[in-house]
């Protein structure tokens, strides 16, 4: 056996590694790249597919596994800082496949995006920082905070694993292939995407820092939302909501005394601000446990 050939022990754990959830679906090229932006080195590309080979799994390692069961999330937020939403999505660049990473973390309650960045490559190191960085901005307690995402590899990296267990944070994933379950994300991703003055493309990094900071200014400060009864994201998360209401009250009660007519009777009331916010609210005949 030559002394540079892997020991069979080393080979199980390159099979073990390629038959990981997260990398399962990924070509060894693209493991091997993941694995060194983790800070690891297991063997080359080649061997990669060598070992494959001999495991006649080389089209395909899926279907050679029992396919896990995922949960479906369940989470409760009634207060701000109790449940996060993150994830990443791709800004054009200048040139054709050229690409900008956008990295959001939302209050799901709220609504208000309590941290951004916007990076040239995904990587779980900056991830990490971002999320250390929100939670020191935040205040976050031990045990006082949900963070959900989906099963992007830098969502389920081991350094934001260790960071959310030493901060005290419950760390929660969607299902695999399952796109509502990062529903705020997604929505706030959305509104983003479809402002009018959304470029389709960014000249470069510093533009799209620049948009990002006039836009989430708005969206945090200015942007009315449907959700949270056409209250500001800042105001709900701050706590100033019900001394809004208590104002839109007044405003009204004063409209209906001069124009009863026009509201038939019926003092308005404004839209109030819900209660509780829900990562896939569970029928009430389910009996499963929820987290909150």
């Amino acid at each position: 056996m030559s002394p540079l050939a892997l020991t069979d022990n080393e080979r199980r754990d390159v099979l073990d590694i390629l038959h990981d959830e997260r990398f399962v679906d990924q070509a060894p090229r693209e493991v091997y790249a993941a694995l060194l932006d983790d800070g690891h080195y297991l063997c080359s590309v080649r061997t990669m597919y060598r070992i494959l080979e001999e495991n006649r799994e080389v089209r395909e390692r899926r279907n050679q596994l029992r396919h896990p069961f995922y949960k479906k999330p369940e989470l409760l937020a009634t207060a701000p800082n109790r449940v996060w939403s993150w994830d990443i999505t791709k800004l054009k660049g200048p040139v054709k496949w050229t690409y900008y990473y956008l990295y959001v973390i939302l209050d799901i309650f709220s609504r208000y995006v309590v941290g951004w960045m916007v990076a040239t490559r995904e990587k779980s190191a900056l991830a990490k920082k971002l999320i250390e960085q929100s939670s020191e901005k935040q205040g976050i307690e031990q045990d006082q905070l949900i963070i959900h995402a989906d099963r992007g590899p830098s969502m389920t990296s081991k350094p934001v694993a260790l960071l959310l267990a030493d901060l005290g944070v419950t760390k929660s994933h969607s299902r695999p292939y399952v796109s509502n379950d990062n529903p705020y994300s997604e929505a706030q991703f959305k509104t983003m995407k479809y402002r009018p003055d959304f470029p389709g493309r960014f000249g470069c990094l510093q533009d799209s820092r620049s948009f990002c900071q006039v836009f989430f200014t708005w969206y945090n400060t200015e942007h009315y939302h449907s959700g949270i009864g056409y209250l500001t994201p800042e105001d709900v998360h701050y706590g100033r909501a019900q001394q809004i209401i208590k104002e839109r009250e007044t405003v009204l009660k004063a409209a209906f005394e001069k124009y009863p007519n026009r509201f038939k009777g019926k003092v308005p009331k404004p839209m109030a601000l819900p209660k509780a916010v829900w990562i896939n609210k569970p029928s009430p005949n389910e009996s499963e446990s929820v987290i909150h």
